[in-house]
């Protein structure tokens, strides 16, 4: 069993110039996990918010940077020293601490980014291609 030793994220660009979130998990074998997350294009009244920053000063509002805080404080401060292969555990804490049905506290953008890390760095620690991590986890039902 490998934990997570950091968690941390950052603002970057999409191929359309649009900022989305890239998040980062390191476990203390040194392995990293690192995900970009795409923008969501719809919008359905059940469907997980993405969450903006609404600041039209910058990128007309489509800024990242609260759901990047969300993952450098609240996230990092719930995963830390978490098993890293446990990928519904640390999934359930994630919703656990967003506490509401659409992930609008934490932003779906900020956990679906920490999610898909954390398997990227399972996968590395199991020094295993990712498609195979997740047949793992399919294989025991987690």
């Amino acid at each position: 069993m490998t934990s997570i030793t950091d968690v941390r994220a950052r603002e970057i660009l999409d191929s359309r110039g649009n900022p989305t979130l890239e998040a980062e998990i390191e476990l203390a074998d040194g392995s990293i996990g690192r995900a970009a997350v795409p923008s969501g294009a719809s919008t359905g009244s059940r469907e997980a918010l993405e969450l903006r920053d609404n600041d039209p000063a910058r990128y007309g509002g489509k800024g990242v940077l609260t759901a990047v805080q969300n993952v450098n404080t609240l996230i990092r401060e719930a995963l830390l020293d978490h098993e890293v292969e446990d990928q519904a555990a640390l999934d359930q804490v994630m919703l656990t601490v967003d506490g509401t049905d659409n992930k609008g506290h934490l932003g779906a953008n900020a956990m679906l980014g920490v999610s898909l890390a954390a398997a990227h760095a399972a996968a590395q620690a199991k020094g295993v291609e990712l498609y195979e991590h997740i047949a793992d986890l399919d294989a025991t039902g987690v």
